[in-house]
């Protein structure tokens, strides 16, 4: 299968997970597209969602969800949404499509993260992908040095500006060994918004699409 048939089928394994009549949290991504169709084309009822882009806003309200502001909403049964790394432990890396500010904010929310992804986004240790880090614009030559002194390689990603009116650092060349350590120290240097590693908001199960189907890992 190729990598648009497995974000389908790890869509539609997502759907057994999903609580009737929820307030959903809906994160951003290909394969949350997949999955917001998925929902609408089986007819899935629910109370309302709590989307982290105004992307995935988008596409809720064209399928005929109703779309809540986080901010009167106290907490969510579920919150789905991809990832571009995880590892066997359940940590993540994301941020591949400028949300993770957002993604943070309803996954905070949440009681359970469920990730879906194919198998190539499952690692040993962080850090194959490049680190997203949502940034203040004035920060990002000294966020770069500091950075190296991590053996990380920060580049600009050009023509984004997050729906928070930031923008984006990708990071290349770490390894991060220990994700908690690392989100703890980078989210407190002057100038980051969030770094785009989920240690604190970590995944509590992952469906994983495969060449032999979907297998389910709990963190």
């Amino acid at each position: 299968m190729d990598a648009a048939q497995l974000k389908q089928l790890v869509a539609q394994a997502a759907l057994a997970h999903v609580p009737a009549g929820a307030i959903l949290g809906v994160g951003t991504g290909s394969t949350v597209d997949c999955f917001i169709d998925a929902l609408a084309d089986n007819g899935m009822a629910l109370a309302g969602t709590v989307s982290s882009s105004e992307r995935s806003t988008a596409r809720l309200r064209a399928r005929g969800y109703t779309v809540l502001d986080a901010s009167t909403v106290e907490r969510l049964p579920l919150y789905i949404d991809g990832a571009d790394e995880i590892d066997y432990d359940g940590y993540m890396i994301k941020g591949g499509g400028a949300a993770l500010t957002r993604e943070k904010i309803v996954a905070d929310l949440a009681d359970e993260f469920l990730c879906i992804a194919d198998e190539s986004k499952l690692v040993t240790t962080l850090g194959r992908f490049p680190l997203p880090v949502e940034i203040i614009p004035m920060a990002a030559a000294q966020l770069s040095r500091r950075f190296a002194l991590l053996g990380g390689r920060a580049v600009l990603r050009q023509g984004v500006v997050t729906d928070n009116g930031c923008q984006i650092l990708d990071v290349h060349d770490l390894a991060i060994t220990e994700p908690l350590a690392f989100e703890t120290e980078v989210n407190q240097w002057p100038g980051v918004v969030t770094v785009g590693v989920f240690a604190r908001h970590k995944a509590k199960r992952c469906l994983l699409g495969g060449a032999d189907g979907v297998r389910s890992l709990n963190f």
